[in-house]
């Protein structure tokens, strides 16, 4: 289990957690490994981010999750939260890619406020640690909710920090690390 790359990508909002998973998904892909699971993009209007969506990082679907007008009992600061979007499209993804045998890596963005509302989001993101595959995470900086914490203190993670220094350079680092103990694809 040591041998299986597990890694999770914390920092500031708005730092470039995302960005950098992104970049090192479409390295590792070209590769020609396969990757499934969720990412959660800002939606834009009037250069504005005024909500976010969750999107199947195959399949590209994705659905608005949060939203600053959003009518929701479920909210995290300004936003109205939609967890139902988060199910269909984000635990469903990550699903797939832990029961598909032809997906070599998850990969969950992000385990965040608005996140861990969802309790079958939660409980997926768990069966995704504790399975079998390689994965790799962005995890909310500050928050000390139990599964936050949880993770932090697993000894099977390596978590890294993005910073505006560090960010063009993270993903080479978190991809050498990756490649390192990626089972040969044949």
């Amino acid at each position: 289990m040591d041998d299986i790359p597990k890694i999770g990508i914390t920092g500031m909002p708005s730092v470039g957690k995302t960005q950098t998973l992104v970049k090192i998904i479409e390295k590792i892909e070209k590769s020609g490994y396969k990757l499934e699971g969720m990412i959660t993009t800002t939606l834009i209007e009037k250069k504005k981010r005024v909500g976010f969506y969750v999107e199947d990082w195959q399949t590209k679907e994705k659905e608005v999750f949060a939203r600053l007008d959003m009518d929701s009992k479920d909210k995290v600061g300004k936003y109205g939260v939609d967890l139902g979007a988060l199910e269909r499209v984000g635990v469903h993804a990550i699903e797939k890619a832990i029961n598909d045998e032809d997906i070599d890596i998850i990969v969950i963005d992000e385990i965040g406020k608005m996140e861990m509302l969802s309790e079958k989001f939660c409980d997926m993101v768990i069966e995704a640690l504790d399975s079998d595959k390689p994965i790799m995470v962005t995890l909310h900086k500050k928050s000390r909710t139990p599964l936050l914490q949880d993770i932090r203190r697993r000894d099977d993670i390596r978590i890294l920090e993005v910073t505006a220094v560090n960010r063009n350079l993270l993903p080479y680092k978190i991809e050498k690390i990756m490649a390192e103990k990626l089972p040969p694809l044949f």
